[in-house]
């Protein structure tokens, strides 16, 4: 059975088989978590989660201080910890992913991984091995399932990411095999989460991460007491794969064999993950970045821009939503994206939280830079480019071409990014994510974040209380 191998993996697996690369990239992971995280408690969805856990709790979240809710300066269970941190940690779309895989590991690995790490006061080595065995087995089933679990309508990150906080689960409470089986077994029969939800511009997007975390750890707690999982959910007849990826009449048609991934387990593939830049979704990051190398030319004379073509892959060319009216729906906005990025200069979370005081989203504004903004959006189109589509899913490219009335140059201008800053070919700098931290947290005392380099040294009870001072 295809999930006896990676059971076997996850229980086998220790720090010591980590290489350097693998433990400096999930310690930047890490990093990028808390900060993400830490800002996101500020954001709707994160409090209506928090009420409503402490509603359902009966008001007390203090009943069981098991693990610490980032940002809020208390705890609660490990179950309501993980599902608030991974919404927390998915609602601003700054959260990292991989993009063969096609999810956002992040968000649902540190959730998890500190909710039980915290809890039963592990070291931080205990942490990694649980963090790295998250994102292999994560970006290992997620490079299986797409992209026809996506074409599907499946978002990755609830589906794939309930099998990815399960492995962290079982691995950092120490299951072994046949438990771990069964814990994933149990999680593959949980695991949900539709692309509608992202694309509809709902918060159904970040419950997706919140119970990917919730349902993992859920699914090792029952395990470990001896409740049984389906060990052929992932392949069976009625399994993951024969419901939610490939059609059964082309299943045995596919250019897929159990044999070739297999040899892709214990394989390092988290060096891979990108790190975001921008709130808005990553199919859009590369025409963001592409605004942003044409407003170095133009300036601030977008309001001589006449016209403004987006040629993209398929796949971001749907996100073709003109005419936002929620913060969910802007982040999926392709024509929003690319007309902010050229107004404005910069696209981050307190730029789009002014713009939209401004009247960013309303019918009417009477504030300058959000009429720009409009008027931009207002003289766009998105072109499907089937070169450009042929590129993805190894490179994420757009071409923007930019056309200016005669009154200022009467030019074309016109710039083409493959990938988006932040891929492992195009990769931040640590101090860039430092950065991204402090412009997302400008009073935290990023002093605190030093023990992340050591954490090996210390319990993680410790390491959340120094990181929560």
């Amino acid at each position: 059975m295809f999930l006896q191998n990676i059971s076997k993996f996850i229980s086998n697996y220790r720090y010591e088989q980590a290489t350097v690369e693998s433990i400096s990239t999930v310690k930047a992971a890490f990093l990028d978590f808390f900060g993400v995280t830490y800002r996101g408690t500020l954001e709707d969805a994160s409090k209506i989660a928090f009420n409503t856990v402490d509603e359902i709790f009966s008001g007390n979240l203090n009943l069981n201080l098991n693990a610490s809710v980032i940002g809020r300066n208390v705890k609660t269970n490990m179950l309501s910890a993980a599902f608030l941190n991974a919404v927390s940690a998915h609602v601003l779309e700054l959260d990292d992913g991989h993009r063969g895989a096609q999810i956002h590991l992040g968000a649902v690995i540190f959730p998890t991984a500190l909710a039980i790490a915290e809890s039963h006061d592990l070291s931080g080595k205990e942490f990694l091995e649980g963090v790295i065995v998250g994102y292999e087995v994560g970006i290992l089933l997620g490079k299986i399932v797409n992209p026809n679990h996506r074409n599907k309508g499946f978002h990755t990150t609830g589906t794939i990411g309930t099998f990815i906080a399960g492995a962290v689960a079982s691995k950092l409470l120490k299951l072994d095999e046949k438990q771990t089986l069964n814990a994933l077994g149990l999680c593959g029969t949980q695991a949900a989460g539709l692309l509608e939800s992202d694309h509809g511009g709902s918060m159904g997007k970040v419950l997706h991460a919140g119970k990917a975390s919730y349902n993992g750890l859920l699914s090792a707690l029952l395990a470990r007491n001896g409740f049984t999982g389906s060990g052929t959910i992932f392949e069976g007849d009625e399994g993951f794969l024969k419901t939610m990826v490939f059609d059964n009449t082309d299943y045995n048609k596919e250019d897929f064999s159990f044999e070739k991934v297999l040899k892709d387990v214990g394989k390092v593939h988290v060096r891979d993950i990108y790190f975001k830049r921008y709130p808005f979704c990553r199919h859009l990051h590369s025409s963001i970045d592409t605004a942003l190398k044409l407003k170095a030319s133009i300036g601030d004379e977008y309001d001589h821009i006449e016209n403004i073509a987006v040629k993209t892959y398929n796949v971001a060319s749907e996100h073709n939503n003109f005419n936002p009216k929620s913060l969910e729906e802007l982040k999926q906005s392709l024509p929003y994206a690319v007309a902010i990025a050229l107004v404005v200069g910069e696209v981050s979370v307190d730029g789009i939280n002014q713009l939209i005081e401004y009247g960013l989203l309303d019918n009417y504004s009477t504030v300058d830079v959000v009429n720009s903004i409009k008027n931009l959006v207002n003289a766009m189109i998105i072109i499907p480019d089937e070169k450009l589509n042929e590129l993805y899913p190894d490179k994420r490219p757009s071409n923007i071409i930019i056309k200016l009335d005669k009154q200022f140059r009467n030019g074309v201008f016109q710039n083409i990014t493959l990938l988006p800053k932040g891929d492992f070919e195009n990769p931040f700098q640590l101090r860039e994510l430092i950065d991204k931290f402090k412009d997302l947290n400008p009073k935290y005392d990023v002093k605190n974040l030093t023990v992340i380099d050591t954490l090996e040294d210390y319990s993680m009870r410790y390491v959340v209380d120094k990181l929560n001072e």
